[in-house]
């Protein structure tokens, strides 16, 4: 296994390295640049161009910019945003933190309840539980994130006034200690449901659809042949055989879980890494933007791997040469 390893980290790598090229050259061309948006549309200064374009060496040939960028990243720096003055890892830095509060609390809370009612109505397909969990999967499923985070803000914060509308916090309560932590719990209710309900459908259809396929194999009804219990047979062989496929689901939504909530981040005005990366795109900071996909890149390299140790434990079927 560990060679198997090895040579995993070491296609995590090179696939890392191909991402970081695709996105540098992608991203520059687009359309506009940065020094055209931070002189502005409105009489821009054709020297102050000038000077942004030599600053970042944007007048040099992409080629050029590239080896440039890879020098120093090798070196871990990301270089600094156009528009902050700041190092593209002080910014992450300071808002990693509040978006893997925000998606990691969604991702984990999708994957226990889509995952329980998947069990659930895997186990009585056809019943009035199954019926009434698949209609609520394919509602959620089929309502976008921003349109159902502002529906929620319409009812439980403009409406009810339960809860506040936007941010991470109360500024002008300036709690501490606990009376913080509450009031950073209060402004997550609604972002965190936002996106923990549109993550449930698809554990809940993988869940159901592996419980229903491990149910039908003949060692199952083989088992109901010696008289073995339901409930043993669901315990020890069906719910081990029907976690696999989410594990896998849940790997890849856990590599997202950093920066994959842009929207729902906009609509809150969460200040997290996701509505950072949606500012940076609107201006063309590169260098916030290269930040950021080679996050997302590393995580989906290394959760991937992760995935593979957990199966490898799951299922002792799995050998890894």
């Amino acid at each position: 296994m560990g060679k198997y390893f090895i040579k995993r980290i070491f296609t995590a790598l090179i696939v890392v390295l191909v991402v970081v090229g695709l996105n540098f050259v992608i991203i520059r061309l687009a359309p506009g640049d940065p020094a055209t948006i931070m002189a502005g549309f409105d009489n821009p200064s054709e020297e102050f161009k000038a000077a942004i374009t030599a600053k970042y060496n944007l007048d040099k040939p992409i080629p050029v910019q590239f080896i440039t960028y890879l020098s120093r990243l090798v070196r871990g720096d990301l270089g600094e945003s156009y528009y902050n003055n700041a190092s593209v890892v002080s910014l992450i830095g300071e808002r990693f933190g509040a978006s893997l509060l925000l998606s990691g609390t969604s991702a984990v809370l999708a994957f226990v309840l889509g995952t329980s009612l998947g069990l659930i109505a895997g186990q009585r397909t056809g019943g009035i539980a199954d019926r009434t969990f698949s209609t609520g999967a394919y509602i959620c499923n089929s309502m976008p994130s921003f349109w159902l985070g502002m529906m929620l803000i319409l009812v439980f914060a403009s409406k009810l006034g339960w809860l506040p509308t936007q941010g991470m916090y109360d500024m002008r309560l300036g709690a501490t200690g606990f009376a913080r932590v509450v009031d950073v719990a209060r402004h997550m209710v609604l972002p965190v449901a936002t996106l923990t309900l549109i993550q449930i459908p698809a554990y809940f259809r993988i869940t159901k659809s592996s419980v229903c396929q491990v149910l039908t194999d003949d060692y199952i009804t083989t088992f109901r042949i010696t008289g073995m219990s339901e409930g043993k047979i669901f315990r020890k062989y069906v719910l081990k055989n029907a976690i696999l496929p989410v594990v896998t689901v849940f790997g890849i939504n856990l590599a997202y879980v950093v920066s994959g909530s842009t929207l729902v981040e906009t609509v809150f005005s969460w200040p997290g890494i996701g509505i950072m990366m949606f500012n940076a795109i609107s201006n063309r900071d590169y260098n916030v933007l290269m930040g950021v996909y080679i996050i997302l890149a590393v995580s989906v390299a290394a959760v991937m791997i992760l995935v593979d140790l957990v199966y490898a434990k799951l299922d002792p079927r799995i050998h890894y040469e």
